[in-house]
């Protein structure tokens, strides 16, 4: 019997007098990998921003691992083992790619660097230095991060959002700015780590053939609604979602790969 581990129950957001999200039901079974599809402004970062606590919803309800968060803040969420990666890296471009590691630990673990207790110690560096290997990028921890190619700083960024071990990580573009040259192959790093670790992916992703490639899932928004949740053949193949998302000309047969 599969474990949900997330939970949104009516979940709403207004601005105004506009509906960025209305009625949002959506269960997450511990260990799926789930794809967030939608064109600009269908909803799909309103939904992911309240999960992870960046945006109070109007109205509805939001569980993790049966806990409410409603009213938490994200760095509390974060600490629950939800973690994030976000579409423009969030990582300090003047530290290197260590001290950033150190950094996520702290706001990870709750604590204040001090005298008494320093931000690098011995502990948390055997932990980036294992997230360090199983990303590839032992050999950019010493490099200040601004000067890290662009595909290795989406590595290391997501590598971050992973380092404390959450039980679940969300997602938001992940290969965007990457070649399509090196996409797949940042895509197969991360799928590898994240099932090596039994993590929970929900990812927001435009590019179709990463999604067919890499999900178990697909929810897909429009208008602030979900018009289709389910695998990714079904998903990619409905009427709406063609229509409203991704477009008729897509070959569903031949997008939907092995990963799937």
């Amino acid at each position: 019997m599969s474990v949900t581990i997330l939970e949104t129950r009516g979940l709403t957001r207004t601005f105004g007098a506009v509906v960025a999200a209305r009625d949002l039901n959506v269960r997450i079974a511990q260990g799926e990998i789930v794809g967030v599809i939608g064109s600009n402004g269908a909803g799909k970062t309103t939904f992911i921003n309240m999960v992870t606590g960046y945006l109070p919803p109007s109205s509805g309800d939001i569980l993790f691992d049966g806990n409410s968060v409603l009213g938490r803040k994200s760095r509390d969420i974060t600490r629950m083992g939800m973690a994030r990666s976000f579409q423009v890296a969030q990582l300090f471009p003047k530290l290197t790619v260590m001290e950033n590691a150190m950094v996520a630990l702290v706001a990870a673990e709750g604590t204040q660097p001090s005298f008494l207790r320093p931000l690098d110690t011995p502990q948390r560096r055997k932990l980036a230095n294992a997230i360090f290997a199983e990303f590839g990028v032992s050999q950019y921890r010493d490099a200040l991060v601004s000067t890290v190619p662009q595909g290795t700083r989406k590595l290391v960024d997501i590598a971050m959002a992973l380092v404390s071990r959450p039980r679940m990580l969300l997602l938001d573009e992940p290969t965007s700015g990457v070649s399509s040259e090196e996409k797949f192959a940042l895509m197969d790093t991360v799928m590898s780590v994240v099932r090596q670790y039994g993590v929970t992916v929900l990812f927001v992703e435009h590019d179709m053939e990463i999604v067919a490639r890499y999900v178990t899932r697909i929810i897909a928004f429009y208008s602030g609604e979900i018009i289709a949740d389910g695998p990714p053949k079904s998903v990619l193949g409905d009427a709406r979602v063609q229509e409203f998302v991704i477009g008729r000309d897509l070959k569903v047969d031949s997008a939907v790969g092995e990963s799937a």
